[in-house]
């Protein structure tokens, strides 16, 4: 019966088992532990990228609001939220590995395979992470606790980074940990245009096979995953606000 066989999936998804491929007849979780790290491995690098990038043109902008490096950030922005992932990995590889040849186009090798995936990956995230800091920083320079670390004589940069910033860190990390838990279930487009063997490229091949139990198990383990990310996200609210631990 099918409350029968629900009830079977059940207890083997709890003892890890996620069934085995149509395809391959390997154990679908013995695939997900040999893909998911380069995954990670490639989200990891684009959250750095998009992290100090966009962190940084959020604060310059947010310094000097109405001047140069705030327009140029915000048309950044705005450009960079329209460009779909798939458009700007082909026009990074036709730039960096095409015309100037200085990166390898695809594939999965030393770091130099993983500077143009975790670009194109990351390049949404500058952007989006670019603005909310920008308007977080523009309201923490704005308080009263800014005026007087300023009154006080404090340099520029500790006002801004010491204060301001750390202050500004809740709706960043909102940020982050949303961009991260995408990163690691939604890479499928840029694993795919790169070749990356990773697990969003293990779907898109189950897909293309109708691997059901693969397709199945994949999306499974990347709920849980993003479940997981996000709860990590709401710990780091009381590491950059002790207030939120003490509410």
């Amino acid at each position: 019966p099918l409350y029968t066989r629900f009830g079977h999936y059940v207890a083997r998804i709890v003892r890890g088992d996620l069934g085995r491929s149509y395809i391959t007849d390997r154990p679908i979780m013995l695939d997900i532990r040999e893909r998911f790290p380069r995954t990670l491995q490639l989200a990891a690098a684009a959250m750095l990228v998009a992290a100090l990038s966009g962190i940084t043109l959020g604060v310059l902008s947010a310094r000097s609001p109405g001047g140069w490096t705030d327009r140029l950030a915000l048309s950044a922005g705005y450009l960079g939220v329209s460009f779909p992932v798939y458009w700007v990995a082909l026009l990074l590889i036709l730039l960096f590995a095409v015309e100037l040849q200085w990166l390898p186009p695809s594939g999965y090798g030393g770091w130099q395979y993983l500077i143009l995936p975790a670009l194109a990956l990351g390049m949404r995230s500058i952007a989006f992470l670019a603005r909310v800091t920008r308007t977080a920083m523009l309201d923490a320079l704005a308080t009263d606790y800014v005026r007087s670390a300023r009154a006080k004589g404090l340099r520029e940069r500790a006002v801004v980074l010491r204060h301001a910033l750390r202050n500004a860190l809740i709706p960043i990390i909102t940020v982050l940990g949303l961009d991260f838990g995408a990163y690691l279930t939604g890479s499928i487009l840029t694993e795919t245009v790169f070749s990356w063997p990773g697990l969003g490229r293990y779907v898109v091949n189950a897909i293309a096979r109708r691997d059901l139990p693969a397709i199945q198990g994949a999306v499974l383990f990347l709920s849980v995953v993003f479940v997981v990310v996000n709860l990590l996200a709401d710990i780091a609210y009381a590491k950059a606000d002790p207030r939120v631990a003490h509410g």
